[in-house]
């Protein structure tokens, strides 16, 4: 992997922008549901929150998300960029795949309601909502400041 190291500004600069758009979505995409729990199944209301879910999550997150998993890898793959046997390596790769994880309840709730299922309480949006922002913090505090590394 090291023909990619004169890529390497150039991968972290995807990376950035990708976990950025990813992260946008992250935290609008459960806001959206905390409102579209407040509509009532079948109305013209609930079909605009169900359009705006389904392009968010199709058009903008789930691309970001694949191109900072393929850059993140790629940065990860050069030689001398991480230290393998260093803990924040491993607490930020758990918490991205926690993210991971999230976004896929996010899909599963976004199809829910496309079929105007209401099966959680808005409540429960809300609380969910705060989740990718301390899954952020973890992630960029492993990466920039990098404790545990000895």
């Amino acid at each position: 992997m090291s023909a990619l190291l004169p890529w390497f500004p150039w991968l972290k600069v995807l990376h950035i922008l990708a976990f950025t758009s990813w992260m946008a979505g992250n935290f609008y995409l459960p806001r959206l549901f905390v409102y579209h729990s407040q509509v009532q199944p079948g109305t013209p209301e609930s079909d605009r929150f169900q359009i705006m879910e389904r392009r968010l999550l199709r058009a903008i997150m789930t691309p970001a998300m694949i191109a900072t998993l393929i850059s993140g890898g790629l940065l990860a793959s050069l030689p001398g960029v991480i230290d393998w046997s260093a803990p924040w390596w491993w607490i930020k790769l758990v918490t991205v795949l926690l993210l991971c994880g999230f976004h896929g309840f996010c899909a599963r709730w976004r199809r829910e309601f496309s079929h105007d299922l209401r099966l959680h309480p808005e409540r429960y949006y809300r609380i969910a909502n705060e989740v990718p922002t301390l899954l952020m913090i973890v992630i960029v505090i492993m990466i920039v400041a990098r404790p545990f590394s000895g």
